[in-house]
């Protein structure tokens, strides 16, 4: 499985065209913005933050309760209770579930959150939510950090390395009312977009990623 997930996943963020929807790295440059270093170093005029984006901040909810979790498992074949073993982007086999999109993984915690969230997304858009990336092995960070720079975290302490993280597709996030909906409800499962990717956070802008909080708080990560 590992040898699949490999090459599932490499193949995934970097190519403009091998995954489903566009990478959210190709979000107009009124989405983007300046990284850390460049607002430490120069005199930048920060872009707007786009209407959708922006929408969306201001009615997300700031709480996690992921008591709206589905009874019944989403992911039959995924176990909850497996243990998760092994380290950043190197997680065991029974560690990993695979999502409802092909070649996309999560620690089963997050996993199963999810999936529930994207049965009530299906419900109401009629179609599932589109991932370009969800848990990364080691070599893949690697790649990702070589020509993604301050938009990927440094080899071993990415979120995605645990299986708990995912990143966005541009059709989500530039659709208004998609992004409304998801920010809106995404948290009320768990997921939520930390504040350091947020506009003015301590990292680089990234509307599209999303963390698991209960997974990233047993890490001692989140910092709201």
């Amino acid at each position: 499985m590992l040898g699949t997930l490999a090459a599932a996943t490499i193949a995934v963020p970097l190519g403009p065209a091998a995954h489903i929807g566009e990478t959210p790295f190709a979000l107009d440059q009124g989405d983007v913005g300046p990284s850390t270093l460049e607002l430490l170093t120069a005199q930048v005029a920060v872009p707007p933050t786009s209407p959708n984006v922006a929408a969306a901040e201001r009615v997300a909810r700031t709480d996690v309760a992921v008591s709206r979790l589905s009874e019944r498992n989403p992911l039959p074949e995924c176990n909850p209770d497996a243990p998760v073993e092994g380290t950043n982007g190197n997680l065991a086999d029974h560690s990993l579930c695979q999502l409802w999109q092909p070649g996309e993984f999560l620690r089963p915690d997050a996993a199963i959150a999810l999936s529930s969230l994207n049965e009530n997304f299906r419900a109401a858009f009629g179609r599932d939510l589109c991932l370009v990336a969800s848990y990364r092995s080691l070599s893949m960070q690697y790649s990702v950090r070589a020509t993604r720079g301050s938009y990927a975290a440094s080899p071993g302490s990415s979120m995605h390395g645990w299986g708990l993280a995912i990143d966005l597709c541009s059709q989500e996030t530039g659709n208004g009312e998609v992004y409304r909906w998801f920010t809106s409800n995404a948290s009320a499962y768990g997921w939520q977009n930390p504040s350091w990717a947020k506009r003015g956070g301590s990292g680089a802008y990234e509307p599209w990623h999303f963390e698991f909080v209960p997974g990233v708080q047993e890490k001692g990560k989140w910092y709201g």
